[in-house]
C-alpha cells in the first residue's frame, strides 16, 4: 500500500474525530458512522492477449442507513482497499450533506486503464459486473456504482448491459448504473455534474461579503485567479464554466506533463483543443512552461483547485500554498497535517465531500428519472412555453409593444431536462452550502468548513439510525 492511499484513509478518519466531539452523539453510534458495513475483495482471471492476467478489485459499502448505496468505480493501479474505504466513507458524508438519500460506497479495479486496449478493457468490466452481481453488490434497490477517476460513460454501459444480461427481467434494472449514456438511460447534463457543482459551490462561497473582505477580496467569483491541477473531467468542466458563466480567469494549469501559466487568462477550451492535438499542454500560445511540475501548489491565486487524485497537498508543500481559498474538486487532495499548516496560513478550504458533490446530485436525479421511466421535462416543457407565451401576447396587447419572434422564442422557452438538471443541481448546492455555513457561525468549536460539513453530515446520519431503531 502506497503512503497516499494510507494516508488518504488516516485523514478521512481524523477529519471524521475531529468533528464527532462536536456533535453530542453517543460513542457507540459515531463509531457504527465511522465503520465500513461491507468490504469485497476480489480477484479474478481475465483473457489478456495470450494469456490469462488475474485483476485485483474492490466494492465497499461503508453506510446502509440508507438504501441502496452509491459510488463510483475508479479504474487506476494505484486503487487498494484502504482507499476504496476512505472514498465509501466520504460517499456517505456527501450524499447526507447534500441531502441526496443514498448510503455511501465506492468501487475500484486495480489496473491503469491505458495499458489496456477498449476490447480488453470491457473484458475486464464486464467481469467485474458479474462478480458483484453473484454477491448481490449491484442493483436498482441495493447498490449503484457510477463513474470514477479512469471511467466514463462507456464502461457504464458495459456495466448495464452485463446486469440485463442476467437480471433482464427487473422492470427498473436500468437503474443499476448511472453515468450511462443519454441515449441507454443517462440524463442530460451528468457529464459536466461534478465540475459544475464546484463552480457553483464556489460562485455562492465567494458571494460571501464578510468572508471576502477578510481574504481581501471582492465579493462574487467574477475576476478572481484560478490554478487547476488536473484536466480531467472535473477540472476542465470546473475551469470551462466559471470561465463562461461566472467570469473567473484561469492563470496555471497542471498536468502530467508540466505546469503552464498566464499573465492574462488561459481559455479552457482551446487549451483542452491544444492539448488533444498535441498530446502536451506544453508550449500553448500564451503561456510559459513552470520548470518544476509540482510547483503549481506554491502559485499566486484567489483560488488553488486541485482536481486530480488524493494526498496532493501534504505538509511537505502546504508552505508553499499562496492560494487565499482552495476548492477541492477531487476526492482527498489535502492531507489532514497540510491542512492544520493551511488553517494557520488563514487559507479557507471548501471540502471535497461539499464540493464535488454535483457527480452524485446528478446521478441521484438520473436513478430517479430510471425509476419514473420518463425523462425531466416531457409532461410540463410545453404546457410551460404554451402557458408564457399567453402571458407575452396578453403584455404585448397592454403595452403596444411588439417583441421579435427571437426575444418571444428565448422568454416563452420551456425546460428541457439539461435545464432542469442544471437548476436542481444548482439549488442543492447553494442550500447544502448555507446548511454548513450555519454550522460553522452556530456551532462553538467548530472553525473550518470540512469540520462544518462533517458536523452537518454526522447528524444526518445519525438521525437516520435513530429514526431506524438501530440507535434508540
Amino acid at each position: 500500500m502506497s503512503n497516499k492511499q494510507a494516508s488518504f484513509l488516516a485523514s478521512v478518519q481524523r477529519n471524521f474525530d475531529k468533528a464527532a466531539v462536536h456533535t453530542g452523539l453517543p460513542k457507540g453510534l459515531t463509531d457504527q458512522i465511522k465503520v465500513c458495513n461491507a468490504v469485497y475483495q476480489m480477484k479474478f482471471p481475465v483473457k489478456i492477449g495470450n494469456g490469462y492476467e488475474v485483476i485485483e478489485a474492490y466494492r465497499v459499502q461503508h453506510s446502509h442507513h440508507r438504501s441502496p448505496t452509491k459510488g463510483g468505480i475508479r479504474f487506476s493501479h494505484l486503487v487498494d482497499q484502504n482507499e476504496v474505504m476512505a472514498l465509501a466513507a466520504l460517499m456517505t458524508y456527501k450524499c447526507a450533506i447534500v441531502d441526496v438519500p443514498f448510503g455511501g460506497a465506492k468501487g475500484g479495479v486495480k489496473i491503469s486503464p491505458r495499458s489496456y486496449t477498449p476490447a480488453q478493457l470491457e473484458r475486464i468490466t464486464r467481469r467485474y459486473t458479474v462478480e458483484l452481481i453473484r454477491k448481490n453488490f449491484i442493483g436498482p434497490s441495493v447498490d449503484v456504482p457510477a463513474p470514477d477517476y479512469g471511467t466514463g460513460e462507456r464502461e457504464m454501459a458495459w456495466i448495464l448491459d452485463t446486469y440485463n444480461t442476467f437480471k433482464g427481467g427487473e422492470i427498473d434494472a436500468v437503474g443499476c448504473v448511472t453515468g450511462k449514456p443519454v441515449n441507454q438511460g443517462g440524463i442530460a447534463g451528468r457529464t459536466e455534474a461534478t465540475g459544475r457543482g464546484v463552480f457553483y459551490g464556489l460562485k455562492e462561497y465567494c458571494l460571501q461579503k464578510s468572508e471576502m473582505k477578510e481574504l481581501g477580496l471582492t465579493p462574487g467569483i467574477e475576476g478572481k485567479t484560478m490554478v487547476i491541477q488536473g484536466l480531467g473531467n472535473v477540472g476542465s468542466y470546473a475551469g470551462i464554466i466559471s470561465q463562461e458563466e461566472g467570469g473567473a480567469k484561469v492563470i496555471g494549469v497542471s498536468e502530467l506533463e508540466g505546469t503552464i501559466v498566464s499573465d492574462t487568462n488561459i481559455n479552457i477550451k482551446e487549451l483542452l483543443a491544444y492539448r488533444k492535438s498535441k498530446k502536451t499542454i506544453i508550449g500553448f500560445p500564451g503561456t510559459k512552461e513552470v520548470k518544476v511540475r509540482e510547483d503549481w501548489v506554491g502559485l499566486e491565486c484567489d483560488i488553488l483547485i486541485p482536481a486530480a487524485l488524493e494526498s496532493q497537498i501534504t505538509k511537505a508543500n502546504a508552505n508553499k500554498v499562496k492560494a487565499k481559498i482552495i476548492g477541492e474538486a477531487a476526492n482527498g487532495p489535502i492531507t489532514a497535517d497540510a491542512e492544520d499548516i493551511l488553517l494557520k496560513k488563514g487559507v479557507v478550504i471548501l471540502p471535497d465531500m461539499y464540493l464535488n458533490a454535483g457527480g452524485v446530485t446528478v446521478s441521484y436525479f438520473e436513478w430517479l428519472k430510471n425509476l419514473s421511466h420518463m425523462r425531466f421535462g416531457r409532461m410540463e416543457k410545453r404546457y410551460n412555453q404554451n402557458k408564457n407565451m399567453d402571458i407575452i401576447n396578453t403584455v404585448e396587447k397592454m403595452t403596444g409593444k411588439k417583441l421579435t419572434s427571437r426575444e418571444k422564442a428565448q422568454v416563452a422557452r420551456g425546460a428541457d431536462e439539461v435545464d432542469l438538471v442544471r437548476s436542481g443541481l444548482e439549488e442543492t448546492m447553494v442550500n447544502s452550502f448555507y446548511q454548513i455555513h450555519d454550522t460553522l457561525r452556530k456551532k462553538k468549536g467548530v472553525n473550518d468548513y470540512r469540520t462544518a460539513a462533517f458536523v452537518t453530515a454526522l447528524n444526518k446520519v445519525a438521525n437516520d439510525y435513530m429514526t431506524l431503531g438501530v440507535f434508540p
